[in-house]
């Protein structure tokens, strides 16, 4: 009888990069307590797989949190004084 060998894959295609948080933090140069803030309170950010107790997110949500980011940001900085125009 023996040990089946493991299933072939058919397509060649590489199984997608998935990032975790603290990847998007330091590619978008903010602080982490940052991005797991916006991770965790939008529901519409889904990670992509989980290992274990990990959330590991594709590259679209480093733009996504990108986003969010920069909304906060807004909504903080009143007009005229400083931040981005």
């Amino acid at each position: 009888m023996g040990i089946a060998p493991p299933p072939r894959r058919i397509d060649s295609t590489p199984p997608p990069a998935l990032i975790t948080a603290g990847v998007i933090a330091s590619e978008l140069d903010e602080p982490i307590h940052r991005v797991v803030r916006v991770l965790a309170t939008r529901p519409w950010i889904k990670p992509a797989a989980l290992a274990g107790r990990v959330r590991l997110f594709d590259r679209r949500a480093i733009e996504q949190v990108r986003r969010e980011l920069d909304g906060i940001d807004r909504r903080r900085t009143p007009l005229g004084q400083g931040g981005a125009a």
